[in-house]
């Protein structure tokens, strides 16, 4: 995710996993590195979003996130569409996973909590195939972007164009069915905590975000935690 680029976004070699103790400090440094907005920042993307859906599987299904970025005045609503990869790993344990990232986005204020109409902002939505790994013990996933295609260039997109891949890396807490991640494309989003609900255990449920400001009723009162998520 970012500004257009002068090429296409390039895809990144496989990385060591994060499991464990060393994601849970790269989530805590993220948070870190800007004290007193991220959990303002993570309470308002929490708050955007559709309730949860209970499933069975721990990370199969439909999950979304809607943010703001205030320097860059841009919006973001991604949704990841987890499914485990045919013949890896075990019923609802550890494996590998692929499915499709999608990014709807748009330039505006902070009040401009859905797209509006064009006017000359930048507006598009991309998708990315992607692949990743569950890890049941720690409950982490990895899901990175591998290739990119414009789905619909809706305002001021030009032949420039560029994208770079969105790579999610995080933790799953179950209780409340959310994904705790932070997101790095190699350009201007490194460590930055993005916060996805799952919202359907498939993707035939068209489901629409919310509008609210304030937490959902169903989240506990804020406590400092082990990620630096509250």
């Amino acid at each position: 995710m970012g500004p257009p680029q002068a090429s296409q976004g390039r895809v990144w070699p496989t990385r060591r996993r994060l499991v464990g103790g060393a994601l849970l400090g790269l989530l805590t440094l993220a948070l870190t590195l800007t004290p007193g907005r991220a959990p303002a920042t993570i309470a308002e993307q929490r708050a955007r979003l559709p309730p949860p859906a209970a499933c069975d599987d721990p990370v199969a299904g439909v999950w979304q996130s809607h943010s703001f970025n205030t320097m860059y005045q841009e919006w973001g609503r991604f949704t990841l569409t987890i499914r485990r990869t045919e013949g890896s790993g075990e019923d609802k344990g550890s494996g590998e996973l692929e499915g499709e990232i999608v990014n709807e986005s748009w330039y505006g204020p902070k009040t401009e909590v859905n797209r509006g109409p064009c006017q000359g902002r930048l507006q598009y939505i991309v998708s990315m195939n992607a692949k990743g790994r569950y890890q049941a013990d720690t409950s982490t996933v990895e899901f990175d972007a591998i290739n990119w295609r414009m789905e619909d260039p809706l305002c001021a997109v030009t032949s420039a164009f560029g994208y770079n891949l969105d790579r999610f890396s995080g933790v799953i807490d179950h209780e409340i069915q959310e994904f705790q991640s932070v997101n790095n494309d190699g350009g201007r989003y490194i460590d930055v905590p993005t916060v996805f609900r799952r919202i359907s255990c498939d993707d035939s449920e068209d489901v629409h975000p919310r509008v609210a400001v304030v937490p959902p009723p169903f989240y506990p009162p804020e406590e400092e935690q082990g990620c630096g998520f509250r």
